[in-house]
């Protein structure tokens, strides 16, 4: 495609491939970042659950990961992100008329706004006011995954997005791995309180 003449002026030919580039390496840090940053909170949350020494301890120590974390990678990861998007928007300005973009900015919104209440649960969580319980923060931890599929597939197939069984089973793929892990952590959650409450009554005998 041949660029504006104000663009063409300022961009240098390989503009393209260098704000893709950094496009895909922004996505990767920023996902990155999401993913690890809720399984903080989780972790975060259910040091509630300690003894007050060691619970304070924690709850300082996933503090202070939570805030490096959301600053110094999964933050500049995003602008990094959104930033290159917009360079490829300027080199290809046609994308804004194709309904596979629409779909994409979406989603992309949608992401952005589950950034910024991550922001707000961490803070909630440092002031120890998070109303969030271990299983909700495990759930909200699958909707970047279903998202990041969602941009994946629009970008690969574009307006040819696919609906058919292939489509599905990936969805259902998606969903199955989301569950097991909420069936795990439960597991994992009783089996604690039955050794506990045996190693209670072993004391107790």
């Amino acid at each position: 495609m041949t660029l504006p003449l104000s663009l063409a002026v300022t961009l240098p030919p390989e503009a393209y491939l260098w704000f893709k580039t950094l496009h895909i390496v922004g996505v990767v840090v920023w996902f990155a970042g999401l993913f690890y940053l809720v399984r903080l909170f989780i972790y975060h949350r259910e040091a509630a659950e300690l003894e007050p020494p060691l619970r304070q301890a924690f709850e300082q120590q996933y503090g202070l990961m939570e805030r490096r974390l959301a600053n110094i990678i999964t933050t500049p990861g995003m602008v990094v992100a959104v930033a290159m998007a917009v360079g490829l928007l300027l080199v290809e300005p046609l994308w804004l008329k194709q309904a596979w973009m629409h779909a994409k900015l979406a989603v992309v919104a949608a992401l952005l706004a589950y950034h910024w209440f991550c922001y707000r649960l961490m803070g909630q969580l440092q002031r120890g006011v998070c109303n969030w319980s271990g299983r909700q923060l495990r759930a909200l931890n699958e909707l970047p995954t279903l998202m990041l599929v969602l941009v994946v597939m629009l970008v690969v197939f574009k307006n040819q997005f696919p609906t058919g069984a292939a489509t599905w089973f990936l969805v259902a793929l998606v969903v199955f791995m989301a569950a097991s892990i909420q069936f795990y952590a439960r597991w994992r959650r009783l089996r604690v309180e039955r050794l506990a409450q045996q190693e209670s009554g072993g004391a107790a005998a």
